[in-house]
C-alpha cells in the first residue's frame, strides 16, 4: 500500500542515487552503439544491474541483454533499447555527440533522448522498487535491446525464441514525462521495374526503368486523401523514402529501378490491402511487381531472425488498469499529468501489444522530436524523475487491479 511516507521514502532515496544515475547515463551515451552494436553498452548495463542487486543477468541469442530481480508470479517487463542511429556529418554537432555537453541542466548527447534516457531509471526504479516493498506481486524485467535494426524483431525473439513472456510491458521511448498508450502501425514495401540497359548515346536501343516508376511514384504521392483516419491515432500516411538504380554507368540506360514505400498505417488500414493497392496502380505487367520487404540482417552475434516488415498498429485503451496506474503514480509523484498520449513514431509496441496483445504503455524522459537529430537530448532532471515513477508503478498497478 502507497501513502505519503512511501513516496517521501521513494524521493529520498532517488535523491541519494541521483547523481550515480547521471553518472550513468553519461556512460551509457559515451559508449557508441550505431548499428545495434549494443555489446559495449550492454556491458555496462549489465554490470549496473550487478551492482545494484539483480538476481539475474544474462545475454539472448540475438544479443539483448535481460535482468531479472524480485519473484513475484506475474511478470513485468522495462523495455529500453541501447543501440542508437548514426551520427550523420560530425560538422553539424556543435559538441562531441558521445561525450556529450550539459546546458541548462540538459543533457546533449547521441542517444540521450532515444533512448538510452530510460535506461538509468527502469534500472534502478526496479531495484528500488523491490527495495522499498513496491514490487510485491511483481518479478521485474530490464530488456536493454536493439531497436533501430527492426523495431519489434528483439522483443519477438525474446518472446517466441527465448520464451520470456511478460504480462505487460512498459516501454521507455521519450514520452516527456507523461503515459503513452498507442502508435500508428506500418509496413514497408518496394515497387521493382526492369528495363533494358543501353549506351546514354543511343538510349532509344534500351528500355528505361525510371521512366516506368515515374507515374507510379506520381500516383502514390497522391494517395494519402483517401486514407482512414483514426480519431485518437490520427491518418494514414505514405511516403516513398529511397529510389535505387542499377545500372552500368551513369552514361547508359539502367536495367533496373526500384522505389521504397514506408506507408504508415492507422486503425482499419491491412498492410496486406495496401500490397493490393500499390499493385493495382502498378497494374498487370510482366516488368514491374510490388512486394513487402522482409528483414533478414543477421545481429552482431550473426543471429537471423526474419521477418516480413509489417508493424501493426496498437492503442491500450484509456481505462486499463496499466494506463491508469501510470496516471496514477505521476500524480502521487508530481500532480495530475495530461491525457495520455501516443507516439508519432514506432516503438517495440509493435510486437508487444501490435502482435502479441500485451498490455503495453510508454513512459520516459525527453521529446520525441528531439530523436534521431544533433540536438539529441534529455533534461537530467527528469532522467532521475522518471526512476520515481518506474519504482511507484507495480505499487499503483496493484491498486489499479484492485
Amino acid at each position: 500500500m502507497t501513502d505519503s511516507g512511501t513516496i517521501e521514502d521513494l524521493r529520498a532515496r532517488v535523491a541519494l542515487e541521483r547523481d550515480t544515475i547521471i553518472a550513468f547515463l553519461r556512460e551509457l551515451c559515451a559508449i557508441p552503439s550505431m548499428d545495434s552494436q549494443i555489446r559495449d553498452v550492454g556491458e555496462r548495463a549489465e554490470a549496473e544491474m550487478r551492482r545494484v542487486g539483480f538476481d539475474e543477468v544474462w545475454w539472448d541469442r540475438m544479443g539483448n541483454v535481460v535482468g531479472r530481480i524480485g519473484d513475484g508470479p506475474r511478470k513485468l517487463l522495462y523495455d529500453s533499447h541501447l543501440d542508437t542511429v548514426g551520427v550523420g556529418n560530425p560538422e553539424e554537432w556543435d559538441w562531441d555527440p558521445f561525450e556529450g555537453v550539459v546546458r541548462d541542466g540538459v543533457l546533449f548527447a547521441r542517444g540521450a533522448c532515444d533512448e538510452k534516457g530510460s535506461t538509468p531509471g527502469m534500472i534502478y526504479g526496479l531495484a528500488l522498487a523491490r527495495e522499498l516493498g513496491l514490487l510485491e506481486g511483481f518479478t521485474g524485467y530490464y530488456f536493454g535491446n536493439m531497436e533501430e535494426w527492426n523495431d519489434g524483431s528483439a522483443p519477438d525473439a525474446l518472446y517466441n525464441v527465448e520464451g520470456l513472456r511478460p504480462d505487460l510491458v512498459v516501454i521507455g521511448e521519450p514520452t516527456d514525462m507523461q503515459v503513452y498508450r498507442g502508435q500508428k502501425g506500418r509496413v514497408e514495401m518496394r515497387v521493382d521495374a526492369r528495363g533494358r540497359s543501353s549506351h546514354a548515346a543511343s538510349n532509344h536501343l534500351g528500355d528505361n526503368p525510371i521512366y516506368k516508376l515515374l507515374p507510379v511514384m506520381e500516383r502514390i504521392r497522391r494517395l494519402e486523401p483517401e486514407f482512414r483516419d483514426d480519431p485518437f491515432l490520427g491518418d494514414g500516411r505514405v511516403t516513398i523514402t529511397d529510389i535505387h538504380v542499377d545500372t552500368p554507368s551513369i552514361n547508359a540506360v539502367p536495367n533496373h529501378a526500384t522505389c521504397f514505400v514506408d506507408r504508415r498505417l492507422t486503425f482499419g488500414e491491412d498492410p496486406h490491402e495496401e500490397l493490393r493497392r500499390l499493385q493495382s496502380i502498378v497494374g498487370e505487367r510482366d516488368d514491374m511487381e510490388v512486394s513487402i520487404l522482409r528483414y533478414e540482417v543477421p545481429s552482431y552475434t550473426g543471429y537471423v531472425y526474419p521477418l516480413d516488415k509489417i508493424y501493426p498498429a496498437w492503442a491500450l485503451e484509456e481505462e486499463h488498469a496499466l494506463v491508469q496506474a501510470g496516471l496514477r503514480a505521476g500524480e502521487m509523484l508530481w500532480g495530475p499529468l495530461e491525457k495520455p498520449g501516443k507516439w508519432n513514431f514506432s516503438t517495440n509496441g509493435v510486437f508487444w501489444a501490435g502482435k502479441a496483445g500485451i498490455p503495453s504503455i510508454g513512459f520516459g524522459p525527453g521529446e520525441e522530436a528531439h530523436a534521431h537529430t544533433v540536438l539529441d537530448q534529455v533534461p537530467l532532471e527528469d532522467v532521475v524523475r522518471s526512476t520515481e515513477w518506474y519504482a511507484l508503478l507495480p505499487a499503483t498497478l496493484l491498486q489499479a487491479e484492485a
